[in-house]
């Protein structure tokens, strides 16, 4: 686990990232407020950190204000752990009331700094586990409906302020009630899972896929344009209908899908994008099925 050092006294600094690796931890260090702030507000942050009382640019409680306040919808817990001299009620009480999650007063006793780390770990896995619950989907382990809608509207925000293109597909499995009806729900689900499996492997690392509901799957493609859109969108098409999906029961099932695609214009909020890609799909379906329609 990473763990951040802000502390701006050489000699603290240099005991704490000492005993912190010695336990096993991945270090990374700021020497003032603003740097610890810049990384602290990075994607993939430590989740926990060790943050010095005084220090120039951002105290620590101002630190800890400062991170509370601007927590992204389903981002990471940062646990907080203020390091001060100050050791008087009144200290420790502001400090938290900033939003540290704890304390520890200088000199610290090593064993004691464990031993608060360890606790704060135990809290930062425990709030992974339940963000991720909240966040994928239990079957598939896609983003869920709202997870991959929210992820929509980050990207489409992301990709106007960066000038850059995205384009969206929405994926149907054809006819999947009828493998629910003659072979069964255990197999769909496997079906599902494959599905979800040969959408992974046939994306590019940065795209990003979630299933939108029943047999759905939306699909997020940043940077792309039409024809690149269109190109991942059949490499997508194939995966899933190409080859049977082999199941526990012995089935050899295979599916198709058909896929519409849609492309942001610059004006167009998440919703309208939504519904000008279902209508996509529609399209697709009317079409004969197993075809990816714009």
């Amino acid at each position: 686990m990473r763990i951040l050092i802000a502390e701006d006294d050489a000699t603290s600094r240099l005991l704490l990232e000492s005993l912190l690796r010695k336990w096993g931890y991945d270090v990374v260090v700021a020497r003032d407020g603003e740097e610890a702030w810049r990384i602290l507000s990075a994607e993939n942050s430590p989740l926990i950190a060790l943050i010095d009382w005084v220090m120039p640019g951002l105290e620590g409680p101002e630190l800890c204000r400062r991170l509370r306040a601007h927590v992204p919808n389903g981002s990471s817990y940062r646990y907080v752990i203020l390091v001060t001299v100050r050791d008087e009620k009144v200290h420790i009480v502001k400090g938290l009331e900033s939003g540290a999650d704890d304390y520890i007063t200088k000199p610290f006793d090593p064993h004691e700094l464990r031993v608060r780390i360890t606790a704060g770990q135990r809290v930062v896995e425990l709030q992974e586990e339940l963000r991720h619950m909240a966040l994928y989907d239990s079957l598939t382990k896609l983003r869920n409906r709202r997870a991959i809608v929210d992820r929509l509207e980050e990207e489409l925000s992301r990709s106007r302020r960066e000038g850059k293109r995205l384009c969206i597909g929405l994926l149907d499995l054809d006819f999947f009630k009828n493998v629910n009806d003659t072979l069964g729900h255990l197999v769909g689900d496997e079906v599902l899972q494959e599905t979800a499996r040969r959408i992974r492997s046939s994306l590019r690392n940065y795209d990003i896929a979630g299933r939108y509901g029943g047999e759905e799957f939306l699909l997020i493609l940043p940077g792309a344009t039409r024809d690149d859109a269109l190109r991942t969108l059949e490499r997508v098409r194939i995966a899933v209908g190409g080859t049977p999906m082999a199941t526990q029961d012995g089935s050899a099932v295979t599916v198709t899908a058909s896929i519409g695609l849609a492309c942001d214009d610059g004006e167009s909020k998440p919703d309208v994008l939504v519904r000008r890609v279902d209508a996509a799909l529609y399209r697709a379906k009317n079409d004969g099925r197993n075809r990816v329609n714009e």
